[in-house]
C-alpha cells in the first residue's frame, strides 16, 4: 500500500506503555467482545461482560512494545484512518450528511474503554458507546503468524472493517439493529449480527475502491494479501481450526466465502448502497 510516513489521522491517541489497574475478563478472547458488543447491542451494560472478577495474574501487566517496527505500524496506523476519514469524508458529503471521524485507540496489554475494561488478547474492536477503534499492535503479528494473512493492506483492511462499524453508528445502523434484536430470537438477533459484520466488510471495500480511485493507495499484490485476511477471519474457518468442526447457529461474522463475497461487493461497486446486508436473500 501507498502511504506517506509521517501523515496521519489527528484522532489516534497512543496509550502504549499505560500501566491498568489490575481486572480480568471471563473467557478473554475474541468472544467476549463479541458478547459484549452483542449485549450493548441489545442495550444492555457491556462491562458486566468485560469486568467480570477473575484470577489473572497479569491483568495489570502492560508491556511496551514501541520498538522501531511497532512505531511504523502505529504510523500506519494513523495514515490508514486518515485514509478512511478522506474516503468516508467524501461519500457522506456527496449525500449532503456530514462524517464525524471516530477516535482510534494504540494500547498494550489492556485499556479501558467507554464499553468496559478490554485486553489485547480480544483482538481489534470499535466500542459504539465512545466512537472509538481499540489496537494492539502485536494482532498484527497474530495475523500474520497465526492466520497466516501478511502485508501491509491485509492489516489496513482491519482497520477498515472497525470503520465500517463507525460508519454503521454514524447511519444508525447499530441503533436500528438494536431496536430489531430486542424483538426477535437469540437465534435471529446472532444472524443480525453477522449481517452487521459482513457490511463491515462490505464497507471496508468501499473505502479500498474509493480511495484507491481518488489517490491511488494500492501496490500490486494488495487486494491479493485483503482478500487473504478477509478469508482467514470467516467463522467456520477459525471454528474448525480451533475444535475440528463448524457450529453455524454460533456464527458471529459469517464464512470465509460470505466475507470475501460482501468485501468484494463493496470493492467492485465502491457504492455504500450496495452494502445492505439486511435485505439480501443469500448471504
Amino acid at each position: 500500500m501507498r502511504w506517506e510516513f509521517g501523515r496521519g489521522s489527528r484522532n489516534v491517541e497512543d496509550r502504549r506503555g499505560q500501566r491498568m489497574p489490575g481486572s480480568a475478563v471471563v473467557g478473554g478472547g475474541i468472544g467476549t467482545i463479541l458478547l459484549a458488543l452483542l449485549v450493548t447491542l441489545l442495550g444492555g451494560d457491556p462491562s458486566v461482560v468485560l469486568e467480570q472478577a477473575g484470577s489473572d495474574p497479569y491483568a495489570g501487566e502492560i508491556q511496551s512494545s514501541n520498538s522501531p517496527r511497532k512505531d511504523r505500524e502505529a504510523a500506519f496506523v494513523s495514515a490508514v484512518l486518515l485514509e478512511t476519514e478522506k474516503t468516508w469524508g467524501d461519500i457522506f458529503r456527496q449525500s449532503g450528511a456530514t462524517y464525524r471521524e471516530p477516535g482510534l485507540v494504540l494500547f498494550s496489554g489492556a485499556t479501558q474503554t467507554g464499553c468496559g475494561f478490554a485486553k489485547a488478547a480480544m483482538g481489534p474492536f470499535y466500542c459504539p458507546a465512545d466512537q472509538k477503534v481499540y489496537i494492539d499492535l502485536s494482532f498484527y503479528d497474530e495475523l500474520e503468524s497465526r492466520h497466516r494473512a501478511p502485508g501491509d493492506f491485509a492489516q489496513a483492511y482491519v482497520i477498515a472493517h472497525e470503520v465500517g462499524h463507525h460508519v454503521q453508528k454514524q447511519l444508525g445502523t447499530l441503533d436500528r439493529v438494536q431496536a430489531l434484536q430486542r424483538r426477535v430470537d437469540p437465534v435471529q438477533a446472532n444472524q443480525l449480527l453477522v449481517r452487521l459484520e459482513l457490511q463491515a466488510d462490505c464497507y471496508a471495500g468501499v473505502w479500498a475502491r474509493n480511495a484507491q480511485e481518488a489517490r491511488q493507495i494500492l501496490e500490486p499484490g494488495d487486494i491479493e494479501e485483503a482478500l487473504n485476511a478477509v478469508s482467514s477471519v470467516g467463522d467456520d474457518r477459525l471454528q474448525m481450526e480451533a475444535r475440528g468442526y463448524v457450529v453455524p447457529d454460533s456464527f458471529t461474522h459469517g464464512t470465509s466465502a460470505q466475507r470475501v463475497r460482501w468485501f468484494k461487493q463493496g470493492l467492485q461497486t465502491g457504492d455504500p448502497s450496495q452494502c445492505n446486508t439486511f435485505e439480501a436473500r443469500n448471504l
